[in-house]
Formats: structure tokens, sequence, C-alpha cells
């Protein structure tokens, strides 16, 4: 006679889908934290338009999180040409209709009042697409053909963005792909070389690819107090203001760098150091220490995911923010080169938050989709 196994399961084994509730509400608490800092920051102009607008971002960005939390996300691979191609279309429109924003790139389409920055969709799009493209070639990805249709998907958007020209934006995707091909487990036959190349070739770049006002700007990196009244007036009164704020800050609507004028583009570039001159050092940690747990929530959901799609997006995701958040702290403290890339959740930007919010929503989908899993108590 068999003996048969019986394995007793409690009331508390359950299958059921994870919704990272976790990192739903820090991104929440962070973009409410950039709202009130874009008020500080834009007080002295008399008007709450900012911030009526970023409300409204906020409010849209938080439906989308949810809506894309329960969306499944490989669904997005039945359209993956019509997003890309979608992505190559709004890149050359605003080469043809775009306006210029604050550092002289045509990076803009305007709508009356309203503006949106084609760049700042595209890096979902790509997210998803190269996502999809290196999912489909992880098992050959270090044959030089899968490798060579790889560098074309990325460099045509890549190529569009330095026609604008916005370097920032394009460095933001150079590093979401090299990060993406980390992942996919790129041989170092091919990253050793390619990294060689790349700081061989910087005098190149220097010197025959950058215009003169990116020159500029590298030229201030090294020394601000070169060009104290031009290029180099943005590092020095963003340094002013981060170092007044010494360990509590000045106060609420109390920077003098800030309410008094002097910080450049202080509600977007630079509002790090509108929050490091009114909360010190104790505030500005909190905020960078929130933005990094929401990017390992995005790399810890990459590890969780059942399939490669999902890893490579919430990588991709992760990435991104990662990039954001040190250049642009950087750029403030004046370790990093200044562009124009803005501060996740914090920096004002319709665009830009209503893109971080849904890039938190794919996360979100790849968490909450992973195939559910039975926990079970045996006695």
């Amino acid at each position: 006679m068999k003996n048969n196994k019986i394995i007793d399961y409690s009331k508390r084994s359950i299958m059921s889908k994870e919704f990272d509730g976790f990192l739903f509400a820090i991104v929440l608490i962070t973009a409410a934290i950039g709202l009130v800092i874009i008020y500080s920051a834009t007080r002295t102009t008399g008007s709450n338009s900012n911030v009526i607008v970023q409300s409204i971002s906020y409010g849209l960005g938080v439906a989308a999180m949810l809506f894309l939390c329960f969306f499944d996300y490989e669904q997005f691979g039945n359209a993956i040409k019509y997003i890309y191609a979608f992505a190559v279309v709004i890149l050359i429109i605003v080469l043809i209709f775009g306006t210029s924003g604050d550092w002289g790139a045509r990076s803009w389409i305007r709508f009356g009042s309203i503006g949106v920055q084609p760049a700042e969709l595209a890096k979902l799009c790509f997210i998803l697409t190269f996502s999809y493209h290196l999912s489909r070639v992880e098992n050959v990805v270090n044959d030089i053909r899968a490798i060579i249709g790889l560098v074309i998907h990325m460099a045509v958007l890549v190529g569009l963005i330095l026609l604008e020209p916005d370097m920032g934006s394009a460095m933001v995707f150079l590093f979401m792909f090299a990060c993406m091909l980390f992942v996919a487990k790129l041989s170092y036959k091919y990253i050793i070389p390619v990294i060689a190349l790349g700081a061989l070739s910087l005098p190149l770049i220097y010197n025959f690819v950058l215009a003169d006002y990116q020159q500029r700007r590298i030229n201030v990196f090294f020394d601000p107090y070169i060009d104290p009244l031009g290029d180099g007036y943005n590092v020095i009164q963003s340094q002013i203001a981060v170092g007044s704020g010494q360990l509590w800050g000045k106060g609420f609507l109390e920077g003098t760098q800030n309410q008094m004028g002097y910080l450049p583009t202080k509600s977007t570039d630079f509002i790090f150091s509108v929050l490091s001159e009114e909360f010190g050092f104790v505030g500005a940690a909190i905020v960078v220490i929130l933005l990094f747990m929401i990017i390992y929530r995005c790399f810890k959901a990459a590890k969780k995911a059942d399939n490669t799609y999902g890893r490579y997006i919430c990588t991709g995701v992760g990435a991104m923010f990662l990039f954001h958040v040190f250049e642009n702290v950087g750029m403030c403290i004046g370790i990093m080169p200044v562009t124009g890339i803005p501060l996740p959740f914090i920096s004002y930007g319709g665009t830009s938050l209503l893109t971080n919010m849904i890039a938190i929503g794919l996360v979100l989908s790849v968490t909450y989709h992973n195939k559910p899993r039975m926990k079970v108590d045996v006695y």
C-alpha cells in the first residue's frame, strides 16, 4: 500500500498578485515635496501657475501609475513598432516646429501656454522598445549582428536628440543603453574596448563635436570663476545657495539666493539648490534618500521579474532615474557639468513629472503581473 504524503496548508496560504505599495507611497511623498519646493522657488513671481500645472500633472500621474499597474505591460510587445515609430516622429516634429528652452536646444513643442518635451516621452518609448528588442536577442546578445541591431535601435533616437541639440537627454539614453546591455550580460570583450575608445575620443569630441557653448560649460565645470558673470554664474550661485543652507537650512521661504532672485532656473534645473538652502543638508539628504529608495525598488523589481522583458523595463527605468539624480545633484554642487536635466519628481515640468510617474507605473505593472507565488506554511 502506497504512502500518500499530505501537505497541510494554513489559512495564511495564499496565491495573490503583489502591489508595490511602498514604491507607490514613496513616489507620492517625493512628488508632494517637489510641489512645496516649486512653490518656494516661484513665490517671487507673484503667480501660482507653475504649482497649478505641476499639481495637475501630479493628479494625472497618479491616475497613470494606477492604470499602468493593472495593465499587463507585456501587451506593449504587440505594438513595439508603433511605439518606436511614435518616438521617431515626435523627435522629428520637434526639429521642425520646436521652440528653444532655457539652454538653447530646440526641444519643446508648445500649444499656447502648454509645453511638451518630446525627449521625455521618447525615453519611455525607448525603454519599452529596447527592452523588447533585447529580450528577443538576449541569447545571442554577444553576436556582432545582434549588437549592431541594438546600436542602431538606440542611435536613431539619440541622433535625433543630438540634432536639437540636447546633450543632456542624449547622455540619459546612452546610460540606459549601457545599463540594460550590462544586465543582458554583454561580454567584457566589447565593454572594455568601448570604454577605452570613449575615453580616448574625449579630446576629439570636445574640439570637433561640441558647440562653443557646450565647450564653455565644460570649462566652467573645472573652474566657474573663469567667467563668474557669464557661464560660471549659475554654478557659483548654486554652490553659494547649497553651502549657505548648512545643516538645517535657512527655513521655508527664507532662502536668500532663492527669494532674492540670484539663483537661475531655480524651479527646474537648480531646484536642488533651493531645497538645500531652505532645508539644509538634512532636508536635501532626506530627498536624496527618497530618490535612491525609488531607484532601489526599480532595480529590486528588475531582479524579481519573472521574464526578461519586465527585467529590462525595470532596469531602464532605474537607470534613467539614477542618471538624472546623479547629474542634477552633481551640477548643483559643482561636481558635474551643467545640463538641463531635471531632478525627478522634484523639478518643475509637467511632461517630466508625468513621464516619471508613467515610468513608475511600468515598474508597478512588472511587479504586479509577475506570476503569482504560492505562500505555503507546512506544519
